[in-house]
Parts: structure tokens; sequence; C-alpha cells
């Protein structure tokens, strides 16, 4: 059996609109999160994260956003594309774990929501799909509210 572990990250600073997606969900807010596609910074470091697991880049290199194809983009498409060039490459994915920086707006009420939206799309088990949260106890650019950050860690396995 081989293993391999990815880890992905991704921000984006808050902008004009009224609401934001994250892991796949929609949530009112009194910002979106300004990007090419529909920022959802869940989904892109959880990307970057299964990428990275198999040396294959980043999400800019399978999806740039010189590339007009991109624009404005649910981001879900960009994970079932990637989770389909995982198990091309003869991988399965084992589990994943996300943690979400965000001081506003308030996570916990969707992160059931959002685990089925990612195990959904992976094609796994919702007790293999890891959504938390944190603030930074209002330091940074996250703590003063201009934007939203993810971590996210993939394992991948081939038998």
């Amino acid at each position: 059996m081989k293993i391999k572990l990815g880890n992905g990250f991704d921000v984006h600073a808050f902008g004009e609109g009224s609401q934001v997606t994250l892991a796949g969900i929609t949530i009112p807010h009194t910002h979106s999160l300004i990007a090419h596609s529909d920022g959802d910074v869940v989904i892109h470091a959880l990307c970057d994260a299964l990428l990275g697991a198999l040396a294959l880049g980043d999400i800019g290199k399978h999806f740039p956003d010189t590339d007009q194809d991109f624009k404005g983009i649910n981001s879900q498409i960009l994970l079932a594309q990637v989770a389909e060039l995982i198990h091309a490459k003869g991988y399965t994915i084992s589990n994943v774990d996300c943690t979400i920086m965000a001081q506003a707006p308030k996570i916990l009420p969707h992160v059931e929501n959002m685990r089925n939206c990612l195990a959904q799309i992976l094609r796994l088990d919702i007790d293999d799909v890891s959504v938390k949260a944190t603030t930074t106890e209002k330091l940074g650019f996250v703590g003063r509210k201009e934007g939203i950050a993810t971590f996210a860690t993939a394992l991948l396995i081939k038998e």
C-alpha cells in the first residue's frame, strides 16, 4: 500500500456582496469573497491538498485565473475534476480535513452541510470529511474581518 499526504492553503479578501460560498454552501454575509471563480476558499485549499499529495502542482496550474472558462465557475466543478484526476492516477481519497479561519460569518451552523457537500463531491463517507472553524482572536486580516483563509489536508491511498 502506498500512502500520500497533501496540504493546501487558500485565502480571499472580502469585497462587495451579500454572501460567501464555503465548502459548496452559500452563506448570507455582509460581504462576498473576491476571486476569479466563486471564491470558495475551502474547496480551493482542498484542491491544492489533493493535487499536492501527488505532486501535481496547484489549483492555479490546472485552472488558471487567466482562463475565462473559469471566470465565476462553481468551485464544486473544480473539486470534482481534481477528484477524477486523483482516481485516474490510481489513488483513493481516504479522508480530508479542512480548517476555516474566519472571524465572520459564523461557520458552525453550516458545518454539517459543508461536510455533506464535500463528501458527495469526493464520494466519501461523511465520517471521512472533517470541516472545522476557528477565529484568530481578532488578530491579523482574518481578525479584522478582511477575508477568510483555509488550511486543508488530504490522505490518499494506492492499494
